[in-house]
């Protein structure tokens, strides 16, 4: 995952270079003192991720974001909180706060890494709808679970998150859209049944009007999904 500092600080930049450094899947392209110089980088170079601050002279890290007509990935590290409303409305991955701890400076490359996986791998050609997999692998945390198919109850979307709800106690979380998930699980056994949710049909315990029942979890039907879900549980 190529990258590249900004930040008019040179202590700032050599802490980041040497965060930079620990983390195998980065490659630092370069180190700016300003955002004139990463403009220039990136008319010259594919970048997956920008670690700016805010708060510079001339020109800000805010409004050298706004001007990119193509964005990449994109981290605020900055010494004032006061922009963090204003930094997450622009999409930003995450905000850190200076000094920056090593371990918020993981989770936040963590994140864009997984994100930036996540769209490559929308990107491959999807397996024909007619074969239904045993099983599949997902990220969640710093691991790839292995997760039955025959487990799964139902998959709640939260955001740029989905929770996928099995017999175990604990849901895991993992980083992707319920669309993207809903083409690996396979026609025969799940269905999309609320723009939030997607259920097993061999785990619904009752259908009671506009819900489901599976377990003890009330599962709403969505209008634009009723029609469809009702021809399934006729057949």
């Amino acid at each position: 995952m190529k990258c590249i500092l900004i930040d008019d600080e040179p202590l700032a930049l050599e802490l980041l270079e040497d965060f930079v450094s620990k983390i195998p899947y980065l490659k630092l392209v370069a180190s700016c003192s300003n955002a004139f110089e990463a403009t220039t980088i990136l008319q010259t170079q594919k970048i997956d991720l920008i670690f700016t601050d805010i708060e510079m002279p001339d020109f800000s890290g805010i409004d050298f974001i706004k001007s990119l007509e193509v964005k990449p990935l994109f981290i605020f590290t900055t010494a004032y909180s006061q922009y963090a409303v204003e930094g997450f409305n622009l999409n930003a991955i995450d905000y850190l706060v200076k000094p920056i701890p090593f371990h918020r400076f993981l989770k936040a490359v963590t994140r864009a890494h997984n994100l930036l996986q996540l769209k490559v791998d929308e990107k491959k050609p999807t397996v024909s709808s007619q074969v239904t997999p045993q099983f599949i692998f997902v990220k969640s945390e710093y691991e790839n679970l292995k997760i039955n198919l025959a487990d799964i109850k139902y998959i709640e979307s939260l955001k740029d998150y989905i929770k996928i709800h099995t017999h175990k106690e604990k849901p895991i979380l993992t980083l992707s859209s319920l669309k993207s998930f809903e083409e690996k699980l396979g026609k025969s056994n799940f269905i999309r049944v609320h723009k939030s949710y997607i259920v097993s049909l061999k785990h619904i315990y009752s259908v009671q009007r506009n819900r489901i029942i599976i377990d003890d979890n009330w599962i709403p039907i969505g209008l634009n999904y009723r029609e469809d879900f009702i021809k399934k549980i006729d057949n």
